[in-house]
């Protein structure tokens, strides 16, 4: 069985190729043009182990929103193509990451109804480096959320550093995603008792 998913989606704005392999070995081709969401996407990609592919052309001499929201969009539209129908998948998966002295706490169910929690701490810098807007980090949740069809809970209780508060978010989205989306070697057929995720 592959599950691979591959999306293009192109508008006035952008121009955007995803594919992601869900049982690769982290194995990263990112260009968006954005440095900071580029490095974010490679650790999705190597603490998931999920081989992934993400190229981006946007309209950055606007701003850099555009070129994120789409790239998650089509991420998230990726991701639902490489599940299939779910069959023998654990559904569930949660990871606690550490960066320095932040920590982000990620749980995540692929219920095929999209649903984010996200909570941050106060008074974080707006910027990481020239081009990333840090409101930006749960934007890319939201929008990967409606695509994936997912319920995504994110909850940083502590960091100072915006880079690090970030960074953990994605580690830890990458760890709970690769849980949830492994084969279950006991399971068979959707793990629902409706039948259907």
């Amino acid at each position: 069985m592959s599950r691979v998913g591959r999306v293009e989606r192109v508008t006035k704005e952008t121009s955007v190729l995803v594919e992601v392999g869900l049982d690769g070995t982290g194995r990263v081709d990112v260009a968006t043009g954005v440095g900071f969401f580029d490095h974010m996407l490679a650790q999705l990609g190597k603490h998931g182990l999920f081989d992934l592919t993400v190229k981006t052309e946007g309209d950055l001499h606007i701003d850099a929103h555009h070129t994120i929201e789409d790239t998650a969009l089509a991420l998230g539209a990726a991701f639902r193509e490489a599940l299939g129908d779910k069959s023998g998948i654990r559904r569930f998966g949660s990871a606690s990451c550490p960066l320095d002295e932040s920590l982000a706490q990620v749980t995540v169910d692929l219920s095929g109804r999209p649903y984010l929690v996200h909570s941050e701490p106060e008074g974080m810098a707006p910027m990481i480096g020239p081009e990333y807007d840090t409101t930006m980090t749960r934007h890319i949740l939201e929008s990967l959320v409606a695509q994936a069809a997912i319920c995504l809970h994110v909850h940083v209780p502590y960091g100072r550093n915006a880079h690090h508060i970030v960074e953990a978010q994605f580690k830890a989205l990458a760890r709970a995603l690769r849980e949830a989306s492994e084969l279950d070697p006991r399971a068979s057929g959707v793990p629902s008792t409706k039948g259907v995720l």
